[in-house]
């Protein structure tokens, strides 16, 4: 696949499920839900010993487009996904969890390390946080062991 941007100056995506995005001056890499979406489908497929031909079937939907959504090229619908996810015996919420799941460790390998990142540009960090519950309690509400029965 593509790396970086193409001469149009759109992201393309890289065989990983992520594109390089300049966020703030500096590359990063960006998630794509697609990609991450289809590497857990097809999992899920293979580790059933199932083929393309037998879901698609099972899910009605063409052998190409499903091949295309495992492989991140199309986006499914929600309604394509739940077809899919009926044709595996697999709960949507289990395959969003999992796909959730790589999401989340997507990021946080994409994400840059502060060591990394030099002083002047780190976005200050306020000593408490605005709307934050405070180490006393909820003002104006009971503690927990004035609300239980001795």
């Amino acid at each position: 696949m593509y790396e970086g941007r193409s001469k149009n100056g759109r992201h393309e995506p890289t065989a990983r499920g992520v594109v390089k995005a300049p966020p703030l001056g500096r590359e990063r890499q960006m998630v794509l839900l697609r990609q991450l979406l289809g590497d857990v489908l097809r999992r899920l497929r293979v580790r059933q010993n199932r083929t393309l031909r037998e879901v698609s079937t099972l899910a009605r939907v063409s052998l190409g487009y499903l091949s295309e959504v495992e492989r991140g090229q199309k986006e499914a619908s929600s309604e394509l996904l739940a077809s899919i996810c009926g044709a595996l015996g697999v709960p949507l919420s289990q395959v969003l969890r999992e796909v959730s799941d790589q999401f989340a460790l997507a990021e946080l390998q994409a994400a840059p390390v502060m060591a990394d990142v030099p002083e002047h540009e780190r976005l200050p960090v306020p000593e408490t946080v605005p709307g934050a519950i405070s180490d006393s309690g909820f003002d104006g509400f009971p503690e927990v062991k004035d609300m239980v029965a001795a």
